[in-house]
């Protein structure tokens, strides 16, 4: 389907918004499965809009790429033909030139899920949410996908040695490839609903990626040996299109950022509470679990690219010095 066709397809799903006590309904999508947090965090974020609104705003969410993958999700986003979106933030500079947002992605910058959650739920997550303005978007919160980590077809991964020129499908931005050109893979770029098929015919060798999508993507089925890494946290933005927003009366705007704060730290708590059991099932479906033996040389060959990185952007050093200080 060309992209035409498919914003046309998204146009007839949307209706028009109103200002006034009428019911509106809001059609928001994301492009990991409905199995996925991605989905709970945004239907957590459904049912807080729908309480503080009074019922006045329905959310209505749509997973499973239905209403088109991250890219396509943030051009409708900012033309108006779609809603709202919960895309993830990695996508943000390279697909609507949001650089800031490479300040979530910093290897082995952030400490915990809690520190993160603090952060993104201060002045400086909405600071960071206002730089969406000028992009037609309106950001609201975030919902956590995960810790990233490492997932190999065959090969056991249990030293940096190992990572050496495994073909790694990344997102294709340029601070990933450069995270990991340092660490020594061969790195490929690829869409995210590419990445199954591509394990399961040898394509790629691993992926780097959180443990909530080889579960939820069903990805322990094509690749068997998980390194636990966590180089960095995968939040996605919950946002909304600037002329969807504009059409909001003042009274539901502030209920809508109301609940992006709330959800926020709820989405928080749930990523991190769901770690344990998302190991469980992928060890009892086969999947070895390893720890990288050499973690710490792993960071040394990532730290020249944080600093690099802090260079470019004042939002990615503000980020990354308040992680610094345990802020």
């Amino acid at each position: 389907m060309n992209k035409l066709a498919l914003f046309a397809g998204i146009a007839l799903l949307a209706l028009p918004l109103s200002a006034s006590a009428q019911e509106v309904t809001l059609k928001m999508g994301h492009a990991a499965s409905s199995k996925h947090v991605f989905h709970q965090g945004l239907e957590i974020f459904a049912r807080k809009v729908a309480e503080k609104t009074n019922g006045n705003v329905a959310v209505e969410v749509y997973g499973d790429r239905q209403l088109g993958d991250d890219k396509q999700l943030l051009e409708g986003l900012q033309i108006g033909l779609i809603d709202g979106a919960l895309v993830s933030t990695a996508t943000l500079p390279l697909v609507i030139g949001a650089s800031s947002f490479d300040a979530l992605q910093q290897p082995f910058v952030i400490g915990s899920y809690q520190q993160l959650s603090d952060a993104l739920t201060s002045d400086m997550g909405a600071e960071l949410l206002a730089t969406l303005d000028a992009k037609s978007i309106k950001g609201l919160g975030f919902v956590e996908a995960g810790q990233r980590h490492f997932l190999s077809r065959e090969k056991d991964v249990k030293s940096v040695a190992d990572f050496a020129g495994l073909k790694t499908r990344i997102v294709p931005i340029p601070l990933h490839k450069a995270i990991w050109e340092a660490i020594g893979v061969n790195p490929i770029g690829m869409a995210y609903g590419e990445v199954y098929s591509a394990l399961e015919t040898g394509t790629i060798d691993a992926v780097e990626i959180n443990l909530s999508s080889i579960q939820s993507e069903s990805l322990y089925n094509a690749a068997k040996k998980v390194t636990m890494t966590g180089h960095y946290f995968w939040p996605g933005a919950i946002m909304m299109s600037g002329a969807a927003w504009d059409r909001l009366s003042d009274a539901d705007k502030a209920a809508f950022e109301e609940a992006g704060r709330e959800t926020t730290a709820e989405a928080y708590a749930l990523a991190a509470s769901q770690e344990a059991d998302t190991l469980a099932f992928l060890e009892a479906n086969g999947v070895t679990i390893n720890k990288l033996e050499d973690l710490d040389n792993m960071r040394s060959l990532t730290e020249p690219v944080v600093v690099m990185w802090a260079a470019k952007d004042p939002m990615i050093a503000a980020f990354d010095d308040a992680f610094a200080k345990g802020e």
